[in-house]
């Protein structure tokens, strides 16, 4: 029986807070235990070998989908397509053996890549898992034993194109889902037993893919979610309307807003940019600017100080100031397309069609990479349209890349032995 770390309570210094977040260590959920994909993590590898950091243990059997991990108590949770079925998997993140595994619902099965999308998210102990198709479980993080199921379409919500992609948002005792659609966009369950808290009503847009936030502001606790209308804030007690602020998206709206000190960014692909509001503290929201520097389609954006990081179509992997919107650098050449993740002070960039890892320092001076290297493309389950579209997840000191039905874990930690920032040993 694993054991698991209660309720922490987050610092005022950053606003946000939620439930259930672990150790240091520990990944919970989609982009970390604050949603911003900035770990905590130091004493990595500054520089990798030739061959790349040392691999530890390759799980061969997660099936297909582009889910991402989330890694709590030494147990990793992570969904698949196996069977004929979508379902939560656990494994041991010390010898990457499974521990047990949970039907969530039907398989999701489209041209581009069939399976479930979203990362689990862990809390107080149990884990909770969004299927493509819209089914939602939640299990005991022990033992997989199901404790309750909801569907995002008693809820109101359709699946849209590629199925539900959103990693639920865990918070104060309360769920939070993006069904979408007349009954509330936004939707609020009781995390212990699945049932209906309130749906924000004045909020409609259909479902997208992007993934909420949680913050406070002007002494209101607020969700915020992004679709192809709309990007909105949402009162925490009560799903009620705060603010609005229209948004031309095409096609596809994917990543997940970054938020900092009453400011909001967000960015998606298929031509559109980025832009950044300003909350006032009545719950009026203004522009302070909207571009096209960057055009992030699902990879991803990470805000460093006062930068963000990320790949932008057309221009590449681009560095944008965050308060002006103004390019600091791009590069096109080193690397194609891809996601992004970060740790101790280095990006570790994941190119989406050849599987590239690269390790580049977190610079307002232009790429400066301190390695590389490319995944096993062993995949039996792999068809050509699937590319490599799960993001990078660092935690414990190992590095997880997936590639459908192989999860890989590399050992990215610094030898004891040797100053940090030295070259590695080769073994």
């Amino acid at each position: 029986m694993k054991s698991y770390i209660r309720t922490l309570a987050l610092g005022f210094v950053t606003s946000w807070t939620f439930a259930g977040v672990g150790v240091a260590d520990d990944w919970p959920q989609w982009r970390g235990p604050d949603r911003t994909d900035v770990s905590k993590e130091t004493g990595l590898l500054r520089a990798w070998p030739r061959e790349g950091p040392k691999l530890r243990w390759t799980f061969k059997n997660c099936g297909i989908g582009f889910s991402g991990p989330a890694v709590v108590g030494g147990t990793l949770y992570i969904m698949g397509a196996r069977g004929g079925v979508e379902q939560l998997l656990a494994i041991d993140v010390a010898e990457g053996k499974e521990l047990w595994s949970l039907d969530v619902g039907g398989v999701f099965e489209i041209e581009r890549g069939n399976g479930p999308r979203s990362t689990p998210t862990v809390a107080d102990g149990r884990v909770y898992a969004l299927g493509a198709k819209g089914n939602l479980v939640c299990a005991d993080a022990a033992d997989g034993r199901l404790i309750w199921k909801a569907s995002m379409s008693d809820l109101g919500g359709t699946p849209p194109q590629w199925g539900y992609c959103e990693s639920v948002l865990v918070d104060a005792g309360r769920v939070i889902c993006t069904p979408g659609g007349p009954k509330g966009a936004l939707a609020a369950l009781d995390a212990a037993t699945g049932k209906l808290v309130w749906q924000a009503r004045e909020f409609t847009d259909p479902a997208q893919y992007a993934s909420p936030i949680v913050f406070a502001w002007a002494g209101v606790r607020q969700y915020v979610q992004l679709t192809m209308k709309s990007l909105v804030g949402v009162q925490a007690s009560d799903g009620k309307l705060l603010w609005r602020s229209d948004w031309p998206g095409e096609t596809a709206v994917i990543p997940t807003p970054v938020y900092r000190d009453g400011h909001v960014y967000i960015t998606s692909g298929y031509g559109v940019g980025s832009k950044l509001v300003r909350l006032g503290t009545d719950h009026g929201v203004s522009d302070v600017y909207v571009n096209k520097v960057m055009k992030n389609q699902h990879g991803g954006v990470i805000l460093i100080g006062d930068h963000l990081y990320g790949y932008s179509d057309g221009a590449g992997w681009t560095c944008q100031d965050f308060k002006t919107g103004e390019a600091v650098w791009s590069e096109r050449e080193k690397l194609g397309k891809g996601a992004i993740a970060y740790a101790d002070e280095r990006l570790y960039c994941l190119s989406q069609d050849e599987g590239i890892v690269a390790l580049v320092e977190a610079s307002t001076q232009g790429w400066k990479e301190h390695g590389r290297f490319q995944l096993p493309y062993d995949s039996k389950l792999r068809q050509p349209k699937w590319l490599v579209w799960t993001h990078p997840v660092i935690s414990g000191g190992r590095l997880y890349l997936r590639n459908q039905e192989l999860l890989f874990s590399y050992d990215v930690k610094a030898d004891r032995d040797r100053p940090a920032g030295g070259p590695s040993r080769r073994r």
